[in-house]
């Protein structure tokens, strides 16, 4: 079986809870109340999304960028 590296952002919102990012998936945002809670949904719904489509090309990490705009 062949392991796929993927990259998560994990950001909390106004309700507090975490949701997860996986930037190579379209439609991947697990969410869970705690972070024990969703490291294991962000498996389960990577592995989900790879049933609909086949896994990307892999992707090296550079950097995570905070950028604020005036709205």
């Amino acid at each position: 079986m062949k392991v796929c590296d993927f990259s998560v952002l994990i950001e909390k919102d106004q309700d507090e809870y975490y949701i997860a990012t996986i930037p190579s998936l379209r439609s991947c945002y697990p969410q869970a109340r705690t972070l024990e809670e969703l490291y294991p949904r962000i498996k389960e719904v990577i592995a989900l999304c790879l049933e609909e489509e086949p896994a990307p090309a892999p992707m090296e990490f550079v950097a995570l960028q905070r950028v604020g705009v005036a709205v």
